[in-house]
């Protein structure tokens, strides 16, 4: 089995630092699944203390956030534990132990050279359809803010079905799907609009 944008995310049912999950469990919420090479290593650490800064933002979102990666249990609460003495940031999401790799290779996570996981990211709406994916090599951190960003995007799209344009940031207007039909087409340009095939409409 392999992932698809668009098509419906793979389900799973796991132990994870918070216990066992499954993606039904989070059915009607947006997730954010992501992997990480390994425990201990420097790039993730500072990726995961920066998702728990900004985990109540998520939150307020309807995003559940879920880590993965291929270490053990015992090595995910080690870390954890290493996390809050050394930096005071307690890790509020629950992180899948994947020693199976079922799910790393269920969601093309693996690197199969190195026998861990990828720097992954996907998206997944409350329908449970994947609706964006980004593997970042390993020397590279995560832009968080991105992160935040692309789903506000998707929750206009999933709101209001409108897209949204270049360098969008939350509070720009967002973009009306082009005409299917002739007819459409020229109804819009009649209607004052400066091209049938672009217009913008105010998210808020």
């Amino acid at each position: 089995m392999s992932v698809y944008l668009g098509q419906k995310a793979p389900e799973f049912f796991v132990n994870t630092t918070k216990g066992p999950v499954s993606l039904e469990d989070y059915k009607g919420k947006w997730v954010i699944l992501f992997s990480h090479p390994a425990d201990f290593t420097p790039v993730c650490t500072t990726e995961f203390m920066e998702f728990a800064r900004k985990y109540e933002e998520f939150k307020k979102l309807n995003v559940e956030l879920v880590g993965l990666s291929v270490d053990s249990i015992y090595s995910h609460i080690e870390w954890m534990k290493d996390i809050k003495d050394k930096f005071g940031i307690e890790i509020p999401f629950p992180v899948i132990a994947d020693i199976n790799k079922d799910v790393a290779r269920a969601y093309n996570m693996m690197d199969e050279k190195t026998g861990s996981t990828v720097r992954g990211v996907f998206i997944i709406d409350p329908n449970q359809i994947v609706r964006l994916m980004i593997y970042y090599p390993a020397e590279t951190g995560r832009n968080i803010e991105e992160i935040i960003r692309t789903v506000r995007a998707l929750q206009i799209n999933w709101n209001r079905k409108l897209a949204t344009p270049v360098n969008w940031k939350p509070g720009e207007d967002g973009i009306v799907l082009a005409p299917g039909t002739l007819e459409e087409a020229i109804a819009r340009e009649k209607s004052g609009n400066k091209t049938w095939y672009l217009k913008f409409e105010q998210v808020n």
